[in-house]
Protein backbone atom coordinates (compact mmCIF):
# COMPACT_ATOMS: atom_id res chain seq x y z
CA UNK A 1 0.00 0.00 0.00
CA UNK A 2 1.16 3.67 -0.51
CA UNK A 3 0.44 6.33 1.56
CA UNK A 4 1.13 9.77 0.13
CA UNK A 5 -1.02 13.04 0.15
CA UNK A 6 0.38 13.60 -3.59
CA UNK A 7 -1.46 11.37 -5.93
CA UNK A 8 1.08 12.49 -8.43
CA UNK A 9 3.56 11.05 -6.71
CA UNK A 10 2.25 7.66 -5.61
CA UNK A 11 0.74 7.23 -9.52
CA UNK A 12 5.02 7.79 -10.68
CA UNK A 13 5.72 4.93 -7.54
CA UNK A 14 2.74 2.51 -8.66
CA UNK A 15 4.32 3.34 -12.00
CA UNK A 16 7.86 2.52 -11.39
CA UNK A 17 7.49 -0.51 -9.06
CA UNK A 18 4.38 -2.60 -10.73
CA UNK A 19 6.45 -3.90 -13.67
CA UNK A 20 7.99 -6.41 -10.93
CA UNK A 21 6.51 -9.47 -10.98
CA UNK A 22 6.59 -9.65 -7.20
CA UNK A 23 4.81 -7.25 -6.14
CA UNK A 24 1.39 -6.14 -6.37
CA UNK A 25 0.20 -2.37 -5.52
CA UNK A 26 -3.26 -3.42 -3.28
CA UNK A 27 -4.25 0.38 -2.41
CA UNK A 28 -3.20 4.02 -2.97
CA UNK A 29 -4.28 6.27 -0.54
CA UNK A 30 -3.36 9.84 0.91
CA UNK A 31 -3.55 10.21 4.39
CA UNK A 32 -2.94 8.40 7.15
CA UNK A 33 -6.74 7.70 8.34
CA UNK A 34 -7.23 6.25 5.33
CA UNK A 35 -4.12 3.90 5.78
CA UNK A 36 -5.99 2.52 8.88
CA UNK A 37 -8.79 1.66 7.20
CA UNK A 38 -7.82 -0.38 4.45
CA UNK A 39 -5.54 -1.98 6.38
CA UNK A 40 -8.34 -2.73 8.54
CA UNK A 41 -10.16 -4.51 5.83
CA UNK A 42 -6.98 -5.94 3.70
CA UNK A 43 -4.24 -8.00 4.16
CA UNK A 44 -1.27 -5.96 3.02
CA UNK A 45 2.54 -6.70 3.50
CA UNK A 46 4.55 -3.25 3.13
CA UNK A 47 3.20 -0.37 3.33
CA UNK A 48 5.26 3.23 1.90
CA UNK A 49 4.13 5.34 4.65
CA UNK A 50 4.82 9.22 3.83
CA UNK A 51 6.08 11.62 6.91
CA UNK A 52 3.78 15.07 6.22
CA UNK A 53 0.33 14.15 5.28
CA UNK A 54 -2.73 15.93 5.88
CA UNK A 55 -5.85 14.79 8.43
CA UNK A 56 -3.25 12.14 9.87
CA UNK A 57 0.88 11.88 9.43
CA UNK A 58 2.67 8.90 9.08
CA UNK A 59 4.11 9.04 12.55
CA UNK A 60 0.73 9.46 14.22
CA UNK A 61 -0.37 6.84 11.30
CA UNK A 62 2.37 4.11 12.68
CA UNK A 63 1.25 2.58 15.64
CA UNK A 64 -2.37 2.21 14.56
CA UNK A 65 -0.72 0.51 11.60
CA UNK A 66 0.96 -1.74 13.50
CA UNK A 67 -1.52 -2.41 16.40
CA UNK A 68 -3.91 -3.30 13.45
CA UNK A 69 -0.99 -5.88 12.06
CA UNK A 70 2.07 -6.23 14.20
CA UNK A 71 3.97 -8.48 10.91
CA UNK A 72 2.97 -5.57 8.28
CA UNK A 73 6.17 -3.95 7.54
CA UNK A 74 6.70 -0.33 6.92
CA UNK A 75 8.79 1.68 5.19
CA UNK A 76 9.06 5.54 5.45
CA UNK A 77 9.29 7.80 2.87
CA UNK A 78 10.18 11.45 2.99
CA UNK A 79 13.07 13.57 1.50
CA UNK A 80 16.27 14.66 3.20
CA UNK A 81 15.49 17.68 5.46
CA UNK A 82 16.53 17.97 9.18
CA UNK A 83 12.94 17.35 10.70
CA UNK A 84 12.16 14.12 8.20
CA UNK A 85 15.55 12.53 9.44
CA UNK A 86 14.65 13.19 12.63
CA UNK A 87 11.18 11.87 12.34
CA UNK A 88 12.39 9.02 10.25
CA UNK A 89 14.78 8.26 13.03
CA UNK A 90 11.48 8.06 15.47
CA UNK A 91 9.05 5.78 13.29
CA UNK A 92 12.08 3.49 12.95
CA UNK A 93 12.14 3.69 17.18
CA UNK A 94 8.65 2.81 17.09
CA UNK A 95 8.21 0.20 15.15
CA UNK A 96 8.86 0.84 11.51
CA UNK A 97 11.14 -1.59 9.62
CA UNK A 98 13.05 1.23 7.06
CA UNK A 99 12.96 4.53 5.44
CA UNK A 100 13.71 5.55 1.49
CA UNK A 101 14.73 9.06 1.32
CA UNK A 102 12.58 10.08 -1.18
CA UNK A 103 13.44 11.91 -4.73
CA UNK A 104 12.37 16.58 -3.62
CA UNK A 105 10.57 16.23 -6.88
CA UNK A 106 8.22 14.86 -9.08
CA UNK A 107 10.30 15.20 -11.83
CA UNK A 108 13.52 13.32 -9.68
CA UNK A 109 11.50 10.79 -8.80
CA UNK A 110 10.27 9.49 -12.33
CA UNK A 111 13.86 9.77 -13.33
CA UNK A 112 15.31 8.00 -10.40
CA UNK A 113 17.02 4.31 -11.29
CA UNK A 114 18.40 4.42 -7.92
CA UNK A 115 15.20 5.32 -6.12
CA UNK A 116 13.03 2.55 -7.83
CA UNK A 117 15.71 0.11 -7.14
CA UNK A 118 16.23 0.59 -3.87
CA UNK A 119 12.58 0.54 -3.11
CA UNK A 120 11.44 -2.35 -5.12
CA UNK A 121 14.54 -4.09 -3.16
CA UNK A 122 13.05 -2.90 0.06
CA UNK A 123 9.44 -3.83 -0.60
CA UNK A 124 10.19 -7.53 -1.90
CA UNK A 125 12.52 -8.17 0.74
CA UNK A 126 10.43 -7.28 3.68
CA UNK A 127 7.04 -8.71 2.33
CA UNK A 128 8.63 -11.77 2.44
CA UNK A 129 9.59 -11.26 6.08
CA UNK A 130 6.16 -10.28 6.67
CA UNK A 131 4.72 -13.19 5.42
CA UNK A 132 7.50 -15.55 7.00
CA UNK A 133 6.34 -13.77 10.58
CA UNK A 134 2.43 -13.96 10.01
CA UNK A 135 2.92 -17.59 8.55
CA UNK A 136 1.45 -17.28 5.40
CA UNK A 137 3.60 -18.73 1.78
CA UNK A 138 6.01 -16.69 0.39
CA UNK A 139 5.58 -16.70 -3.43
CA UNK A 140 8.28 -16.59 -5.58
CA UNK A 141 8.42 -14.62 -8.49
CA UNK A 142 11.00 -14.91 -11.60
CA UNK A 143 12.14 -11.76 -12.58
CA UNK A 144 11.51 -10.62 -16.11
CA UNK A 145 14.79 -11.43 -18.78
CA UNK A 146 17.32 -8.17 -18.45
CA UNK A 147 15.66 -6.57 -14.83
CA UNK A 148 18.27 -6.16 -12.59
CA UNK A 149 16.30 -4.88 -10.25
CA UNK A 150 13.31 -7.05 -10.28
CA UNK A 151 14.43 -9.78 -7.52
CA UNK A 152 17.12 -9.35 -4.21
CA UNK A 153 18.51 -13.11 -4.55
CA UNK A 154 20.75 -12.53 -2.30
CA UNK A 155 18.46 -10.29 1.05
CA UNK A 156 17.46 -13.57 2.60
CA UNK A 157 19.63 -16.74 3.98
CA UNK A 158 17.94 -20.04 5.02
CA UNK A 159 20.90 -22.10 5.35
CA UNK A 160 22.63 -23.84 8.05
CA UNK A 161 24.78 -21.54 10.88
CA UNK A 162 28.70 -22.83 10.50
CA UNK A 163 30.19 -21.52 13.43
CA UNK A 164 34.21 -21.13 13.10
CA UNK A 165 36.59 -22.03 15.47
CA UNK A 166 39.01 -19.49 16.46
CA UNK A 167 42.32 -20.67 17.16
CA UNK A 168 44.94 -18.12 18.69
CA UNK A 169 42.65 -15.20 19.21
CA UNK A 170 43.77 -11.98 19.20
CA UNK A 171 42.91 -8.83 21.48
CA UNK A 172 40.72 -6.46 19.50
CA UNK A 173 42.04 -3.05 19.36
CA UNK A 174 39.51 -1.76 17.18
CA UNK A 175 35.66 -2.83 17.31
CA UNK A 176 33.70 -2.37 13.63
CA UNK A 177 30.30 -2.61 13.33
CA UNK A 178 27.86 -2.86 10.38
CA UNK A 179 23.92 -2.76 9.63
CA UNK A 180 21.90 -1.99 7.38
CA UNK A 181 17.75 -2.34 7.82
CA UNK A 182 16.59 -2.24 11.17
CA UNK A 183 20.29 -1.26 11.97
CA UNK A 184 18.99 2.21 13.63
CA UNK A 185 17.29 0.46 16.75
CA UNK A 186 19.75 -1.99 16.84
CA UNK A 187 22.71 -0.21 17.19
CA UNK A 188 20.75 2.03 20.06
CA UNK A 189 19.32 -1.67 21.84
CA UNK A 190 23.27 -2.57 21.36
CA UNK A 191 24.70 0.51 22.58
CA UNK A 192 22.31 0.20 25.26
CA UNK A 193 23.89 -2.76 26.99
CA UNK A 194 27.61 -2.24 25.99
CA UNK A 195 29.90 0.01 28.19
CA UNK A 196 32.16 2.40 27.25
CA UNK A 197 35.26 1.01 29.42
CA UNK A 198 36.57 -1.66 26.29
CA UNK A 199 39.49 1.03 25.56
CA UNK A 200 39.36 0.78 22.46
CA UNK A 201 37.47 2.65 18.86
CA UNK A 202 34.48 1.80 17.92
CA UNK A 203 33.83 2.34 14.02
CA UNK A 204 30.01 2.16 12.82
CA UNK A 205 28.82 1.55 8.86
CA UNK A 206 25.21 2.00 8.62
CA UNK A 207 23.67 2.30 5.37
CA UNK A 208 21.46 5.96 5.99
CA UNK A 209 22.02 8.68 3.77
CA UNK A 210 23.13 11.92 4.89
CA UNK A 211 21.81 14.02 7.98
CA UNK A 212 20.36 10.48 9.01
CA UNK A 213 23.99 9.38 9.98
CA UNK A 214 24.23 12.11 12.41
CA UNK A 215 21.13 12.33 14.11
CA UNK A 216 21.66 8.76 14.56
CA UNK A 217 24.89 9.44 16.11
CA UNK A 218 23.30 12.12 18.22
CA UNK A 219 20.48 9.52 19.48
CA UNK A 220 23.67 7.07 20.10
CA UNK A 221 24.90 9.34 22.62
CA UNK A 222 21.55 10.47 24.37
CA UNK A 223 20.44 7.19 24.80
CA UNK A 224 23.69 4.92 25.89
CA UNK A 225 27.06 5.98 28.01
CA UNK A 226 28.78 6.52 24.61
CA UNK A 227 29.51 9.45 22.87
CA UNK A 228 28.61 9.17 19.13
CA UNK A 229 29.81 11.52 16.27
CA UNK A 230 29.58 11.10 12.80
CA UNK A 231 32.99 10.98 11.07
CA UNK A 232 35.28 13.85 9.39
CA UNK A 233 38.30 13.43 7.19
CA UNK A 234 41.32 13.59 9.72
CA UNK A 235 39.34 12.58 13.18
CA UNK A 236 42.15 10.60 15.23
CA UNK A 237 40.52 7.21 17.00
CA UNK A 238 40.13 7.94 20.39
CA UNK A 239 39.35 4.54 23.22
CA UNK A 240 35.63 4.46 24.30
CA UNK A 241 34.38 6.60 21.02
CA UNK A 242 32.59 5.59 18.24
CA UNK A 243 32.69 7.12 14.79
CA UNK A 244 29.83 6.56 12.51
CA UNK A 245 30.56 6.68 8.60
CA UNK A 246 29.02 9.84 7.08
CA UNK A 247 26.23 9.29 4.90
CA UNK A 248 27.30 8.99 1.11
CA UNK A 249 30.80 8.73 2.31
CA UNK A 250 32.67 5.35 2.32
CA UNK A 251 34.97 5.60 5.97
CA UNK A 252 38.13 3.92 5.88
CA UNK A 253 41.07 3.47 8.88
CA UNK A 254 44.19 4.90 7.61
CA UNK A 255 47.87 5.12 9.11
CA UNK A 256 49.06 2.82 12.33
CA UNK A 257 47.39 1.47 15.63
CA UNK A 258 48.91 4.19 17.64
CA UNK A 259 47.82 7.05 15.50
CA UNK A 260 44.91 5.60 13.43
CA UNK A 261 43.08 8.30 11.53
CA UNK A 262 39.68 8.19 9.45
CA UNK A 263 39.55 9.11 5.93
CA UNK A 264 36.11 9.59 4.25
CA UNK A 265 35.59 9.48 0.84
CA UNK A 266 32.86 9.37 -2.67
CA UNK A 267 34.71 6.37 -4.65
CA UNK A 268 31.64 4.17 -6.45
CA UNK A 269 29.18 2.74 -4.42
CA UNK A 270 29.91 -1.02 -3.08
CA UNK A 271 26.99 -3.63 -2.68
CA UNK A 272 24.95 -0.68 -4.78
CA UNK A 273 26.05 1.12 -1.03
CA UNK A 274 27.99 4.36 -0.35
CA UNK A 275 28.62 3.99 2.98
CA UNK A 276 29.24 0.58 2.66
CA UNK A 277 30.86 -2.48 5.12
CA UNK A 278 33.63 -3.94 3.18
CA UNK A 279 36.08 -0.94 2.56
CA UNK A 280 36.13 -0.33 6.16
CA UNK A 281 36.17 -4.25 7.28
CA UNK A 282 39.22 -3.83 4.91
CA UNK A 283 40.67 -0.79 5.88
CA UNK A 284 40.60 -1.41 9.37
CA UNK A 285 42.17 -5.08 8.51
CA UNK A 286 45.09 -3.28 6.71
CA UNK A 287 45.71 -1.29 10.27
CA UNK A 288 45.00 -3.53 13.01
CA UNK A 289 45.75 -6.87 11.26
CA UNK A 290 43.97 -9.64 13.05
CA UNK A 291 43.00 -7.40 16.25
CA UNK A 292 39.73 -6.57 14.56
CA UNK A 293 36.65 -7.99 16.07
CA UNK A 294 33.76 -7.15 13.58
CA UNK A 295 30.09 -6.93 14.28
CA UNK A 296 27.33 -7.46 11.30
CA UNK A 297 23.66 -6.44 12.34
CA UNK A 298 20.21 -6.68 10.72
CA UNK A 299 20.42 -5.75 6.90
CA UNK A 300 19.62 -6.68 3.44
CA UNK A 301 21.66 -7.51 0.75
CA UNK A 302 25.35 -8.82 1.42
CA UNK A 303 27.52 -6.14 1.93
CA UNK A 304 30.20 -6.31 4.57
CA UNK A 305 30.79 -10.34 3.54
CA UNK A 306 34.01 -9.95 1.74
CA UNK A 307 35.42 -7.67 4.10
CA UNK A 308 34.76 -10.21 7.06
CA UNK A 309 36.31 -12.72 5.42
CA UNK A 310 39.27 -10.34 5.20
CA UNK A 311 38.95 -9.92 8.85
CA UNK A 312 38.57 -13.43 9.76
CA UNK A 313 41.65 -14.38 7.00
CA UNK A 314 44.09 -11.85 9.20
CA UNK A 315 43.04 -13.68 12.33
CA UNK A 316 40.25 -11.22 13.42
CA UNK A 317 37.34 -12.24 15.11
CA UNK A 318 33.30 -11.83 13.82
CA UNK A 319 30.00 -12.03 15.07
CA UNK A 320 26.44 -11.65 13.74
CA UNK A 321 23.41 -10.81 14.98
CA UNK A 322 20.70 -14.06 14.73
CA UNK A 323 17.60 -14.74 12.64
CA UNK A 324 15.14 -14.36 14.96
CA UNK A 325 16.09 -10.70 16.53
CA UNK A 326 16.97 -9.37 12.85
CA UNK A 327 14.41 -7.41 11.29
CA UNK A 328 16.24 -8.75 7.56
CA UNK A 329 18.32 -11.73 8.30
CA UNK A 330 20.30 -10.83 4.60
CA UNK A 331 24.01 -9.11 5.52
CA UNK A 332 24.19 -11.19 8.95
CA UNK A 333 23.13 -14.37 7.08
CA UNK A 334 25.90 -13.87 4.74
CA UNK A 335 28.57 -14.18 7.09
CA UNK A 336 27.01 -16.57 9.76
CA UNK A 337 26.56 -19.55 6.85
CA UNK A 338 29.50 -18.54 5.12
CA UNK A 339 31.16 -20.16 8.27
CA UNK A 340 33.11 -16.63 8.89
CA UNK A 341 30.88 -15.88 12.61
CA UNK A 342 32.36 -17.08 16.06
CA UNK A 343 28.94 -16.46 17.07
CA UNK A 344 25.51 -15.75 16.23
CA UNK A 345 23.58 -14.30 18.82
CA UNK A 346 20.38 -12.23 20.17
CA UNK A 347 20.64 -8.79 19.64
CA UNK A 348 20.20 -8.39 23.32
CA UNK A 349 22.97 -10.91 24.18
CA UNK A 350 25.74 -9.26 21.79
CA UNK A 351 26.75 -6.35 24.05
CA UNK A 352 27.56 -9.08 27.08
CA UNK A 353 28.98 -10.96 24.58
CA UNK A 354 31.20 -8.38 23.14
CA UNK A 355 32.58 -7.57 26.99
CA UNK A 356 33.00 -10.84 27.53
CA UNK A 357 35.50 -11.68 24.89
CA UNK A 358 37.27 -8.38 25.38
CA UNK A 359 38.33 -9.53 28.91
CA UNK A 360 39.17 -13.32 27.83
CA UNK A 361 40.77 -12.27 24.93
CA UNK A 362 42.76 -9.69 26.49
CA UNK A 363 44.23 -11.91 29.15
Amino acid sequence: MLVDDSAIIRGLITKMISPDPGIEVVASVGDGAQAVKRLARSKIDVIVLDIEMPVMDGLTALPKLIELDPNVKIIMASTLTERNASVSLKALNAGAADYVPKPTSTGKIAAADDFRRELVEKIKTLGIAARRDAGRPVPSATAKQGDKTATAPSSLYSGPVILRKATNVLPPKILAIGSSTGGPQALLALFAKLKPILGIPVVITQHMPPTFTRILAEHITKASEWTCTEAQEGDVLEPNHAYMAPGDFHMEIQGTPQEAKIHVHQDPPENFCRPAVDPMFRSVTKVYGGNVLGIILTGMGQDGLKGAKVVTDAGGTLFAQDEKTSVIWGMPGAVATAGLCSAVSPLEQLGPRIMDFMGKAGR
